[in-house]
């Protein structure tokens, strides 16, 4: 059985009158810094959520952006790709034009030339002829 004497209610009392003082004193402030303490731990915890959202939706638009701007730039390249397809064939049919001509007349200058050696050629071989027959005859044929 239990034994229910005067220091029992002594430090029955005494455990009360602590409990009492202690309260405000002691576990209030510490029950205070703890709850403080889990809202700005939930504080901090939501913030870094919003941070982590609005970081994604700022990714989201950065690369919706990014997107955009290799279309444009592919757009650009095959505009310029086009462009200079149709300046380089310009100038090839330039090219192709200029040496046509050049072609052709190199043929005229040969066929001119060819031409001046036929006379000349006509020439030299009446003379030779004539000196042929000057000599042969041992005369002179004029």
């Amino acid at each position: 059985l239990i034994d229910l004497d005067l220091t029992f209610t002594l430090q029955m009392v005494i455990f009360m009158v602590l409990i009492v003082a202690l309260k405000p004193l002691l576990f209030d402030p510490v029950l205070k810094i703890f709850e403080e303490r889990e809202k700005r731990t939930e504080g901090a915890r939501d913030e870094a959520r919003a941070m982590q959202q609005k970081a994604g939706e700022l990714l989201q638009k950065y690369e919706a952006e990014l997107q955009r701007i290799n279309r444009t730039a592919a757009e650009e390249r095959e505009k310029i790709r086009a462009a200079t397809a149709k300046l380089e064939a310009e100038i090839l049919n330039e090219a192709r034009e200029s040496t046509a001509r050049i072609i052709e007349h190199g043929r005229a200058e040969i066929e001119e030339q060819v031409q001046k050696i036929r006379f000349d050629l006509g020439r030299q071989s009446e003379r030779l002829a004539h000196d042929i027959a000057t000599a042969a005859l041992g005369r002179d044929l004029s």
